[in-house]
């Protein structure tokens, strides 16, 4: 079992947000391979025979599962938070979140020593693999925070300037968390080019009130404490534009993004229970653990959550689990295209059946609900 510094603090339930990645291009050990994150991703011709190979950048293939990067309508974010159109703006609120973030409680965490590196020189295997995915698919979603709180950081400066400062701050947050997993692939000597994925990678489009409602993160320890306060903030935004709460949309929209970051994340691990079990956890277990804490939290501001402690709701999350794993049997096997595609058919309606399942299960009227009655119960 590779259990060791950096693999523990770079366990960051908050990077639930996937990204299925190909096998990096085998280089030599003393030098760094950078590889781009496409979105769409042709296979590269092969190598004539002879050919001496080249320092590359690797593509990786985008799958339903990978994390997305996101835009949304700036001009509406610029009157939703405007001091002069909208009077429920707590400044008051927002200055001493402001402070909390200038205060930057964990400017000094992010260190690394020499167990990183002889941790990874240890790894091999399987198990290398999949950390290795494990970090490239959380540096990707860590930055593709920075890359929207920049923007609105920008956006916003002359509208609500302390607004602003807080998403820049954020922005600071996503860029170091991003810089640090970077990091830690260079222990494995490959990098990310995260200039390359701010040009190439396709943005998905959101409503300001849909992002309000998916960027509510949550974590406890020190690697997710910034998280902590980015969602403190989101928190602060929604109650400011009640509207986005107080409606029977809402409370739709509310579960519907839990379930995409439940489902998403559960479906994803289990395709990399190699990694779990290497530090020593149950995937599943874990996964369990990480959905319940958050929907507890969740439901703080929610108007309406999943019932996901009702035992029903994991057994459909293990039932779409093994329709995912015929899903890529057919995708691994050598018919062509066409059968492949028709053989998925069957499968994708059982998957797509059984997330309406769980998404028309009855769910949790909530809206303001007192964190210290939801005590995690699981202990690893």
């Amino acid at each position: 079992m590779a259990s060791s510094a950096m693999e523990l603090s770079l366990l960051n339930p908050a990077a639930m947000r996937g990204l299925s990645a190909a096998k990096p291009r085998v280089v030599s050990s003393r030098r760094i391979v950078r590889f781009r994150v496409a979105s769409s991703a042709a296979a590269p011709p092969a190598a004539k025979p002879g050919t001496p190979k080249k320092r590359g950048k690797t593509e990786i293939q985008e799958t339903l599962l990978t994390p997305r990067f996101y835009t949304t309508d700036f001009d509406e974010m610029e009157r939703l938070f405007n001091a002069e159109i909208n009077k429920q703006l707590n400044q008051e609120e927002f200055d001493a979140l402001l402070q909390e973030f200038k205060t930057d409680y964990n400017q000094t965490h992010f260190v690394r020593n020499p167990e990183f590196k002889a941790a990874a020189d240890k790894m091999e295997g399987p198990l290398r693999q999949i950390f290795v995915e494990f970090l490239e698919r959380s540096c990707t979603a860590e930055f593709s925070g920075f890359l929207l709180y920049k923007e609105l950081g920008r956006r916003l400066k002359k509208t609500n300037p302390v607004v602003a400062e807080i998403f820049s701050l954020m922005s600071r947050d996503e860029a170091r968390h991003a810089g640090f997993l970077n990091k830690g692939l260079s222990d494995f000597n490959l990098a990310l080019d995260l200039g390359f994925l701010t040009k190439a990678r396709k943005y998905t489009f959101f409503k300001p009130q849909v992002h309000l409602l998916r960027d509510l993160p949550v974590g406890e320890d020190w690697v997710l404490e910034d998280e902590n306060r980015h969602g403190d903030f989101f928190s602060a935004l929604l109650k400011a534009q009640p509207q986005f709460l107080n409606d029977w949309k809402a409370k739709l929209w509310s579960r519907f993004f839990c379930l995409s970051v439940y489902v998403t994340m559960y479906l994803n691990d289990c395709q990399r229970t190699t990694f779990y079990e290497g530090i020593g956890l149950d995937t599943k277990e874990f996964d369990m653990h990480v959905i319940i804490e958050t929907n507890r939290t969740t439901a703080r501001i929610f108007p309406a959550v999943l019932d996901v402690e009702n035992p029903e709701f994991k057994r459909k999350l293990d039932r779409m689990v093994e329709i995912n794993k015929k899903i890529i049997a057919i995708g691994e096997s050598d018919d062509i295209p066409l059968v492949k595609n028709l053989k998925r058919i069957p499968h994708v309606a059982a998957l797509v059946s059984e997330i309406i399942a769980a998404y028309l299960m009855p769910p949790i009227e909530s809206g303001s609900v007192d964190f210290a009655e939801f005590e995690p119960q699981l202990v690893y």
